[in-house]
């Protein structure tokens, strides 16, 4: 076996589910934090059935979400993308959004946003 390298500085640590933090809020959604470095934020969303979330973006992140249930439909001035259970889906740093769920079950997603500055900015789109 290798010798790998030891970084007490910063050990493996878990986040259990139950201890999330509440994250940045936009209408329509509930997001909980897990981890959170200087350049990359993880957690989930949760999406009630039939709710459509305020526009927004994120900032200088790009966002990469696992969809683990529902439907993650995402609607941008370029059209609509949709994610089943099992998609990953990348959403581009600063691009305006909303976010959406048609299914008939609470859409449960998975994100993981890498990059610096504010993680969400809701705005106002006509």
């Amino acid at each position: 076996m290798p010798d790998l390298p030891v970084s007490p500085e910063q050990p493996v640590r878990k986040v259990s589910a139950g201890s999330f933090t509440p994250g940045h809020s936009t209408p329509g959604m509930v997001r909980s934090e897990a981890v959170v470095l200087d350049d990359m934020w993880s957690g989930v969303v949760h999406t009630e059935p039939g709710a459509t979330s305020g526009w927004h973006h994120h900032g200088e992140h790009d966002t990469i979400a696992y969809v683990v249930r529902g439907v993650f439909r995402v609607e941008t001035a370029d059209g609509v993308v949709q994610g089943d259970p099992g998609d990953f889906v990348h959403v581009p740093a600063r691009t305006v959004h909303r976010e959406s769920n048609p299914a008939q079950e609470t859409a449960e997603v998975v994100l993981v946003r890498r990059g610096t500055g504010p993680v969400v900015v809701n705005v106002d789109r006509t």
